[in-house]
């Protein structure tokens, strides 16, 4: 039984590793496509190496509304705690949106006009695993609205 039990955990412990190479990511602009009409300048960023002691990095990640309806917004969040993300429309930035689970995530509603393009500001904080989140990262920023799901990638490969 503990032979069984220990033979779980380090599968587990083998399946949850982070991953060494740095493949692009599996999503691609045409399947973002596919899901909104809500079109990003890029879906994915690579901050390349980047040390834990020169602090936070962001990006900022463009998306347009290209139908001929209004998008409705409803949920801005991340995938982990390291990652915090804000909206900005008309040169007003949001309130920062983090990790569902790890405080209270807000719900986020705007509508974005036809034709009228928004920033989303996502900032890691390489720092914030401690001395143990060396390596590659990869996390994700999602933006839900009622034309579909936008998930926003970025990597880097962290150093102390």
């Amino acid at each position: 039984m503990i032979l069984l039990l220990v033979a779980v955990l380090a599968g587990l412990i083998w399946l949850g590793r982070p991953s060494s190479t740095l493949s692009e990511p599996k999503q691609n602009v045409t399947t973002v496509i596919a899901e909104t009409s809500l079109i990003p300048d890029k879906v994915f960023h690579d901050f390349g190496t980047i040390s834990m002691k020169n602090g936070k990095v962001s990006t900022v990640y463009i998306l347009t509304n290209n139908s001929d309806s209004v998008i409705k917004t409803s949920k801005l969040f991340t995938s982990c705690m390291c990652t915090s993300a804000k909206f900005v429309q008309a040169g007003k930035e949001s309130d920062e949106f983090g990790m569902p689970g790890h405080g209270f995530v807000p719900s986020m509603e705007r509508s974005i006009a036809p034709g009228e393009s928004v920033q989303i500001v996502a900032t890691f904080d390489p720092a914030a695993h401690g001395p143990a989140g060396v390596g590659v990262i990869e996390r994700v920023v999602r933006l839900e609205t009622d034309a579909g799901a936008t998930e926003l990638n970025f990597r880097a490969n962290v150093i102390p």
